[in-house]
This record gives structure tokens, C-alpha cells and sequence, in this order.
């Protein structure tokens, strides 16, 4: 279904279209914002995968402490 969607001729286009809608001055500014986008994006996935997956914020433990 996709197949060979991100051909370079595509690419071409796509990029050639991207500089007529944003303008040659907003292109560096654009792709800079992308990219601290996926740097912030793949920090917080590698912080979420450092913390256990069961772990809960505020859970509220229901075993008496005096009970045996």
C-alpha cells in the first residue's frame, strides 16, 4: 500500500512545497523545532522505560500493618 512512499523524488516534493507554504527564513527555524521535538520525544520514552511499569504515584497500600 505504501510502498516506496518516502522516494526521493517524493521527498523533493514534499521539501519543495514545505519551502513555498513556510518561506526559505522559516525553514532552518522549522526543522530546528522538529528536532529538539524528537530529542525531548525519545527523553521522556527513555525515562518512562527507567521506571517500573507497575509503579503507580500515590497508591495506597490496603494490608493492615497490624494484622498477621
Amino acid at each position: 500500500m505504501f510502498d516506496g512512499l518516502f522516494q526521493p523524488m517524493h521527498l523533493l516534493v514534499i521539501f519543495g512545497i514545505a519551502l513555498l507554504v513556510f518561506g526559505p527564513k522559516k525553514l532552518p527555524e522549522l526543522g530546528k523545532g522538529i528536532g529538539e521535538g524528537i530529542r525531548g520525544f525519545k527523553a521522556a520514552m527513555k525515562a518512562g522505560e527507567d521506571k517500573p511499569a507497575n509503579s503507580v504515584s500515590g497508591a495506597v497500600s490496603y494490608d493492615s500493618p497490624g494484622k498477621e
